[in-house]
């Protein structure tokens, strides 16, 4: 399987490591659709880093 490797990856695997994992807060007036509905989707509004972090398996 490929590898990225680019300069200081090291220093920022570090940082992303030292990003504390957050809960994600469902914000009902934003939802779309169906809220009975029966679906795993989700849209998730934030820095990117912050996303990946709280769907993460704990």
């Amino acid at each position: 399987m490929p590898l990225l490797d680019w300069l200081d990856k090291d220093r920022a695997v570090r940082a992303a490591r030292a990003v504390p994992y957050r809960l994600l807060d469902p914000v009902p007036e934003l939802a779309g659709g169906d809220a009975d509905a029966d679906t795993d989707n989700l849209l998730i509004q934030g820095d990117n880093l912050d996303a990946l972090k709280a769907l993460l398996p704990l």
